[in-house]
């Protein structure tokens, strides 16, 4: 059908719509009205229905994101209070033991002089020192910075302790608020020791990688392994009997002059908070000059 044939279709529309309104105004519409109210009434009311269904629906939806929105976020909370509470346990716990140690080595040696001081900082954290490849002219390579100083009477030389009655190191440096403590371990520290057992002396050393190393054992000593090493006090320099750790190996070689014992640190000095500087203890008598006869 071309356009020109539907050009009627307009006014016969129009006239339609002029007849509806003109019988509706007549009010023969009405049956007609009521009939068609009736059978799209039920529909009007599923839609209304399955409308109001999905809005409610929705809604629920909206809420539930909402909801778990919230236990995720209070899930988070609770998860970082417990690792809050375990570590602070874990830090009263680990120190309280600390200090019951020092406590105890301080009553156990009522003679010596102490003072107690905080780790506030380590060496060989941030530069690793078994990376240390070249001969390094730092003598504080392994040490820990305290916060007491000169002010608290602590000196150069005097020996630190921790977890009871285990050797740290010696004061290397010293300002009027902080010390470098030279750790046992440090490759420039030696230490005067023997073995609790067998009483067999020697040279404790620090090695690059941190291990502990007893040297200038004379090859017809025999060392178990086991035993116990401490300081000699020989020289005066440390009190006698402080524990550095225990032999782990024992080697010799003919080339060598003297065997040597791999020793396993008493205590992992990288857990160590808290230390006691011995500012003075009881020192050997030097001997009397022997008389000429």
């Amino acid at each position: 059908m071309t356009r020109q044939g539907r050009s009627w279709l307009p006014y016969v529309l129009l006239a339609l719509a002029i007849l509806l309104l003109a019988l509706s105004e007549a009010g023969t519409l009405g049956p007609v009205v009521n009939l068609t109210s009736y059978i799209f009434a039920p529909l009007e009311r599923g839609v209304a229905g399955f409308v109001r269904v999905v809005g409610e629906l929705s809604q629920t939806v909206r809420e539930v994101r909402e909801l778990q929105q919230q236990i995720e976020s209070y899930q988070s909370e609770n998860a970082a209070l417990r690792v809050e509470n375990i570590r602070l346990q874990e830090q009263y716990v680990a120190e309280n033991q600390q200090l019951r140690l020092l406590l105890n080595f301080s009553e156990e040696n009522p003679t010596y002089a102490l003072v107690g001081a905080n780790v506030v900082e380590r060496g060989c954290e941030v530069y690793p020192c078994a990376e240390v490849i070249g001969v390094d002219n730092n003598p504080y390579l392994r040490y820990f910075i305290i916060n007491t100083g000169s002010r608290d009477g602590v000196a150069v030389g005097m020996p630190a302790v921790t977890g009871g009655a285990v050797f740290a190191g010696r004061v290397a440096r010293v300002s009027r608020q902080q010390t470098f403590v030279q750790l046992v371990n440090d490759p420039d520290s030696q230490t005067a020791a023997m073995l609790q057992g067998s009483r067999v002396s020697g040279i404790v050393e620090g090695r690059p990688d941190g291990s502990l190393v007893m040297t200038q054992i004379l090859p017809d000593e025999i060392v178990e392994e086991g035993e116990i090493v401490i300081t000699s006090g020989l020289g005066g320099l440390l009190p006698k009997g402080l524990v550095i750790g225990q032999v782990e190996s024992v080697s010799y070689q003919e080339a060598s002059l003297f065997q040597e014992a791999i020793i396993r640190p008493a205590l992992d000095l990288r857990r160590v908070e808290v230390l006691l500087i011995i500012t003075d203890f009881p020192r050997s008598t030097s001997p009397a000059p022997l008389e000429e006869p």
